[in-house]
């Protein structure tokens, strides 16, 4: 298990295993060798994730979640484990690797405006990037998917 702090000050852990009562999800994709991001209304841009479906597994809800706020179709997943922030009502998301079969236009993206893609995080300006992208997990996970032989 890994420790970290997030942009709140909370103590983060990441498990190599999953978590019971995990409710949320957060992909990591990768299309054509870039990373797929998606552009959220109020955050800016940011790895697509949410929430959990009332009788979705969690494989279910990261492939319905990547395809809402991209148009992304995944052929691929791979499951990394599960972000615990532990707040006061601590919560945990699944995390996955992905890689990305197709990417589709739609008309509506629900709460983001639609997919963008880079090569490199850091490629992302300041004014545009989410706060998530700078949480010490998601960097870390991020970080490690560049040496996870499953995008290779």
């Amino acid at each position: 298990m890994k420790e970290f702090t997030d942009y709140e000050g909370r103590k983060v852990t990441l498990k190599k295993e999953r978590v019971e009562n995990t409710k949320h999800v957060l992909a990591i994709p990768k299309f054509n060798h870039q990373y797929l991001f998606t552009d959220h209304k109020i955050r800016g841009i940011e790895f697509p994730g949410g929430k959990v479906e009332t009788g979705e597994t969690l494989e279910e809800a990261v492939q319905r979640e990547l395809f809402e706020e991209t148009g992304a179709t995944a052929e691929r997943l791979k499951f990394v484990g599960t972000y615990t922030v532990h707040a006061e009502k601590p919560f945990n998301k699944a995390v996955f690797y992905i890689v990305v079969k197709d990417l589709f236009f739609k008309c509506e993206y629900l709460e983001t405006h639609g997919p963008e893609v880079f090569d490199d995080a850091k490629e992302i300006s300041e004014e545009d990037r989410s706060v998530l992208l700078d949480d010490e997990c998601i960097h870390y996970l991020y970080e490690m998917s560049k040496t996870d032989e499953f995008f290779n």
